[in-house]
């Protein structure tokens, strides 16, 4: 018998704000354990919430994002249930009245295009985080709780590892681009939960699901989704039946674990938050958060292929992380060189960021420095071979002009035709064969003597310059 897999997502956001969701305490990642908390995180008696205006107008960004319709009327919840992490016992959520609901993202897919249904974006806070000491035991640091969250909840539309992966770029680039989170996967600032069934091929009855709770990265996404989906079919196979529950991913093994049995809403046993007033926004400050939207990624594709010509594999890499989209446009407004631009950004700059451990958002220089780098190769300064030791020096001193780096090393390119002109009649006088072989017919014997003359000027030499000079003493020699 065959199987198709139904999927949807549980993906949880930290939004981008200075503050947690409820007091001041700040949200800033990395700081020594306990040392970003208040009596208000950890929910002691007598403290009242206040609710982080910021977060509410994040949530609502998000969803206009993701075209969910933003609730003119909505309210926080209580989600009781008991961890080491939750030292409240209790999470402030939303329940039955969320933010945001009924939201649609097309995603391109190997098979075309797909709609994702959002069921809906709530607000809520985030737990701590356990400290496993494996034989000394477990630690608690509360750093984290009440920073604020958006969970976005998807419809069960999703039918394979591929689509969730691509879907869950897509979301990511969304909030990257619209600021509400920074996305960053290495600090947990984003995190997929997958709700995944099997059921016969064609049937329209779903499948008991599991929940695999906390994938920080893609790959770790598309590993579970494909592991998950082969075991369920493996035991329907055998005749078992599958169990709800929740499991935890091994990255390292690449296999998924039993957990706890999953839990229903009425397990959590919600109830209005008490202590907080309910959201009310009006038609016009929802129209008011819209109008603050930027240019999200799908639209600044197409406008790099019309406006910049860039191809559309360019266009794509470029806006798959916004700190790229960035440094291109700031560059392209500086040197009207967006191909070249391009190629630098692409080809040239990613090794040397992995060689140096650094990601896009980190690269050291300025865009006005490949400006004025890709200057340098336009006005015959210096070759475009020489250019990428000059932009390796640029990843070792930031600081350093581009034109420092050129002048302090001495790369100009050999502009002096005269100097040039006795460089190339020497080395074509020491290579008769060369000359012979031209004159024979075989061209390429002029890439050799091009090479000479690049390894008797340490690559200075004006390779257009070069190349005539070159031409200009074979056919004399041959004429003579």
């Amino acid at each position: 018998m065959e199987y198709d897999i139904v999927i949807g997502m549980e993906i949880h956001a930290e939004l981008a704000t200075k503050s947690k969701i409820f007091c001041s305490c700040p949200t800033e990642f990395g700081a020594d354990e306990n040392t970003h908390a208040c009596p208000v995180c950890l929910g002691m008696p007598g403290v009242l919430p206040v609710l982080n205006e910021k977060v509410v107008e994040y949530a609502a960004m998000a969803g206009l994002a993701l075209n969910c319709k933003i609730a003119n009327f909505s309210k926080m919840d209580r989600k009781n249930y008991f961890y080491p992490d939750l030292p409240k016992a209790y999470q402030t959520s939303q329940f039955d009245l969320p933010i945001c609901t009924g939201g649609t993202v097309t995603i391109d897919t190997p098979d075309g295009k797909k709609d994702v249904g959002i069921t809906r974006i709530h607000i809520e806070e985030d737990a701590g985080k356990l400290i496993h000491e494996g034989g000394g035991g477990t630690l608690v640091d509360v750093n984290r709780c009440g920073v604020p969250l958006i969970e976005i909840v998807t419809e069960p539309d999703l039918t394979n590892a591929e689509d969730a992966r691509i879907f869950a770029e897509k979301i990511r680039d969304t909030l990257e681009y619209t600021g509400v989170s920074d996305c960053k996967m290495q600090e947990g600032s984003i995190r997929f939960d997958v709700n995944l069934s099997v059921k016969p091929k064609g049937s329209t009855e779903l499948g008991t699901r599991t929940e695999m709770k906390n994938l920080n990265s893609f790959r770790a996404l598309m590993r579970a989704v494909q592991y998950e989906s082969k075991r369920q079919i493996i035991e329907l196979k055998k005749g078992n039946r599958i169990i709800q529950e929740t499991r935890k991913w091994d990255d390292a093994k690449g296999v998924s674990s039993s957990m706890r049995s999953k839990e229903e809403a009425h397990d959590y046993r919600y109830f209005p938050e008490p202590d907080l007033v309910p959201i009310v926004l009006s038609d016009e400050r929802i129209e008011e958060i819209r109008s603050t939207l930027p240019e999200l990624p799908e639209a600044k594709r197409l406008r790099y292929v019309n406006d910049f010509g860039l191809p559309e594999y360019d266009a794509e890499v470029l806006t798959a992380k916004k700190a790229l989209s960035d440094f291109f446009e700031e560059s392209v407004a500086l040197i009207d060189e967006p191909k070249m631009i391009s190629n630098w950004l692409m080809v040239e700059i990613p090794p040397l960021l992995k060689e140096h451990e650094l990601t896009a958002e980190e690269i050291p220089f300025t865009p006005a420095s490949l400006a004025e780098l890709i200057g340098l190769i336009q006005d015959g300064t210096i070759s475009g071979k020489i250019a990428k030791s000059v932009l390796a020096d640029m990843f070792e001193a930031p600081e350093k002009a581009p034109k420092t780096i050129v002048d302090e090393k001495g790369l100009a390119q050999m502009n002096d035709s005269g100097e040039l002109e006795a460089i190339i009649e020497k080395i074509v006088d020491e290579n008769p064969k060369s000359v012979e072989d031209i004159a024979g017919g075989n061209k390429k014997a002029y890439g050799f003597l091009t090479g000479q003359v690049m390894k008797a000027t340490k690559g200075k030499a004006n390779p257009q310059e070069a190349n005539k000079i070159i031409r200009e003493k074979v056919q004399a020699k041959i004429d003579s």
